[in-house]
């Protein structure tokens, strides 16, 4: 009788088996990329038996190809979790890291696995975007849904599969990491901290590890993992975890792929969204309201300013004098402001401080009425304060203060090129943003305006690959806070110098921006030539006003 059942128990699972339809695998399929120069890869596509070609189907994109599908023998997951539809039709898009083929075929190629996986940036992401994701979607009939598309790999697959969605939050919204390499091979041991001071994006993350795992120079595997969970749940993720005993492989990871797989597309097809009530961080952000684009009919807009009314005006490349962004957030060519201005500031008295960008010199204008303060110098940075204004000289070292009083002007050397200025809030310290400076410079304000005691001072964080932030130019809030336009969007710092958070842009590169609204909440910025604004949890200081005194900074 006990083997009668047994062999039921057999029948039982042989029957329930051959019920799962299964996919196919197709490929290999060769492919040359212009991103990564000279490279050729194979990858292979997963395709479900519950395929139809009329949906748009999901897409788990997975590095290092069918081996790594194999490892973790995805495709019967994918089989049974779809059949069951424990999750949606998912389309598997394995492919491989690229190499270069050496001239001489006995040599070793150029194997461009840690390059492209190890490495920050968004060269990876675009790679897929731009090159592989276009091709599959040649022959099958794939979603543009971030919320349809999961990214996955092992080791320095994970990494990189995590920052294809770090980067592009807008095309990704779904990581599944094993073993993750989140170590200094390529500096992802940096990411840790960058998820804790960048704006949280929509992100669901599965993280797998073993306390066995690799501990080499570039860091330890085990502990990296902990210390990005650890920077996920702070910043408000949402993400799960599954700790083993493992060592640098897939044993672990097969144990817990389907129920891994599960939490990844649970309440599908629920959106995934950022969870921006559970960030630690500094409370600026409110709800989910983001950048707002205004509209204008202008190709690309230069400088941005503000008056004490916090109305903004803005001026264009192609000229067309300035333009004021109204209430509704319509904008109309301002009356009396006509000409083309390199830059435009705002005194106490809503003058207009302005430098021309055809006739050498500063102006003030006070509408119909032009007076011409400074000759025959290039500027480009003009920041106000009671009794002046500071502004660059934009083709030398040195900068210059204008002191309305009794029209003296005061010139000092830099270090570097002046791209932006920023008073702080006592008006006891200018910070200044310079070409190509790796930091952030503070000076010390003396009498009449005058600066000493220049210190390298803000700590910016740099893109993957850059050599500076590029930091434009610079406003504060009544908090003393600094709001920098980088090009890893608003880096904002405290009166010690250091970044406590990171307002990604939508064009990425912010290249002005200024506080303004009747309350001075909304953060107006520049961002590839176009002009967004957000409502922040804060109030901006404007730099012609009295001097604030601030809370005392934390140490």
């Amino acid at each position: 009788m006990k083997y009668f059942f047994l062999l039921i128990l057999v029948f039982q699972f042989q029957f329930s088996h051959t019920q799962i339809p299964s996919g196919q695998i197709k490929g290999p399929f060769k492919h040359f990329s212009k991103i990564y120069p000279g490279t050729e890869r194979n990858y292979w596509l997963y395709i479900p038996a519950q395929y139809d070609a009329a949906k748009p189907a999901c897409a788990m994109i997975v590095q290092d190809g069918i081996s790594r599908a194999a490892g973790w023998k995805l495709s019967d997951h994918l089989d049974t979790l779809i059949s069951t539809k424990e999750i949606p039709v998912v389309i598997g898009i394995y492919i491989d890291p690229g190499r270069v083929i050496s001239n001489d075929t006995t040599n070793f190629p150029r194997y461009n696995r840690s390059l492209e996986y190890d490495g920050l940036g968004d060269r990876y992401a675009r790679f897929l975007l731009e090159e592989i994701i276009p091709e599959v979607k040649k022959g099958y009939n794939l979603s543009d849904d971030p919320d349809d598309r999961c990214i996955a790999g092992a080791s320095s697959g994970a990494i990189c599969a995590f920052n294809a969605a770090w980067e592009r939050p807008d095309a990704f919204h779904r990581v599944f990491s094993t073993i993750g390499t989140y170590v200094g091979l390529r500096g992802a041991d940096e990411m840790a901290t960058l998820v804790r001071k960048t704006e949280p994006k929509p992100l669901r993350i599965f993280l797998e590890d073993g306390y066995n795992d690799l501990n080499i120079y570039a860091g330890d595997w085990y502990l990296s993992n902990q210390t990005m969970l650890s920077a996920l749940t702070w910043a408000g993720y949402e993400v799960n975890h599954a700790w083993g005993e493992g060592a640098h492989s897939s044993v672990h990871a097969l144990t817990i792929i389907k129920d891994a797989l599960r939490w990844i597309w649970k309440d599908y097809p629920a959106r995934v969204v950022n969870q921006i009530e559970q960030y630690k961080g500094l409370p600026l952000i409110l709800g989910q309201a983001g950048w707002q684009e205004i509209k204008t009919p202008l190709n690309y807009l230069d400088r941005i300013a503000s008056n004490t009314k916090g109305e903004i005006y803005f001026t264009s490349r192609e000229g067309h004098g300035t333009w004021i962004v109204q209430e509704d957030l319509s904008v109309i060519q301002a009356p009396h402001y006509i000409k083309n201005y390199s830059e435009i500031a705002f005194d106490a008295q809503d003058r207009l401080i302005a430098a021309s960008k055809n006739t050498p010199g500063i102006t003030l204008n006070d509408k119909s009425i032009s007076k011409i303060l400074i000759q025959g110098i290039k500027c480009d940075k003009i920041e106000t304060t009671p009794g002046g204004f500071y502004f660059n000289v934009s083709d030398k070292n040195k900068f210059g203060y204008f002191n309305y009083a009794d029209s003296k002007i005061t010139y000092m050397p830099t270090t570097g090129k002046i791209h932006g200025m920023a008073v702080n809030t006592e008006h006891s310290f200018l910070n200044v943003m310079e070409h190509d400076a790796v930091f952030g410079s503070s000076y010390k304000i003396i009498k009449d305006g005058r600066l000493d005691f220049a210190q390298s001072y803000i700590h910016y964080h740099i893109p993957y690959g850059s050599t500076t932030a590029e930091a434009r130019t610079g406003v504060v809030d009544t908090a003393n806070l600094l709001y920098t336009a980088t090009n890893m969007g608003v880096q904002i710092s405290d009166q010690l110098g250091r970044i406590n958070m990171i307002l990604p842009a939508p064009g990425k590169f912010v290249s002005d921006l200024v506080f303004g609204g009747k309350e001075f909440n909304q953060l107006f910025i520049i961002t590839n030539g176009k002009l967004y604004r957000r409502i922040l949890n804060t109030r901006g200081k404007i730099p012609c006003s009295n001097h604030l005194r601030p809370p005392r900074p934390r140490m």
